[in-house]
């Protein structure tokens, strides 16, 4: 594996264990030439996912742009970097067993938005914020508003 520092190739592992029960497992590396010491992460990726986005183009599935709009959603809440790799994990499973390789970015969207909504309701907001491309303060207010006509119609069905 290159070095992230010096992208000298030669380097060794110097530990390895298992992590996120047993589906991922995390390497402490060290390099040889500048004597760097790194980690890296190897996660189980059962397809090769794609997604379709708005505009008909197609893309590879980015682990790293999902968690990056988990932690930007999540930004201030208390849910801690272990918590957010394993709700990531969950999202990306529940991707897997759709059973297509190329998904929708609405389908992503709306599978991280239910998460949200289930976890935390502000990470909720500042998502859909982002995924619904709020331009006014009115499209806040008319969402939050949508949001807890919806929470008050289930409080009601329960």
């Amino acid at each position: 594996m290159k070095c992230p520092f010096c992208a000298h190739t030669n380097t060794s592992v110097k530990d390895s264990r298992a992590i996120d029960g047993d589906s991922a497992i995390r390497r402490r590396r060290h390099c040889l030439e500048c004597n760097a010491r790194f980690t890296t992460v190897e996660h189980v990726q059962l397809l090769p996912l794609k997604v379709i986005k708005k505009s008909g183009t197609i893309e590879a599935f980015s682990r790293e742009k999902l968690l990056k709009s988990l932690s930007l959603a999540l930004h201030k809440g208390e849910i801690d970097s272990m918590r957010k790799e394993k709700i990531l994990n969950s999202l990306i499973r529940q991707l897997e067993t759709l059973g297509d390789i190329e998904i929708p970015s609405h389908v992503i969207g709306e599978l991280v938005m239910q998460t949200l909504l289930d976890l935390d309701p502000v990470a909720y907001i500042r998502f859909a914020s982002i995924y619904q491309n709020f331009h006014q303060p009115e499209d806040f207010k008319d969402f939050v508003r949508r949001l807890s006509d919806k929470t008050l119609k289930n409080d009601q069905e329960s």
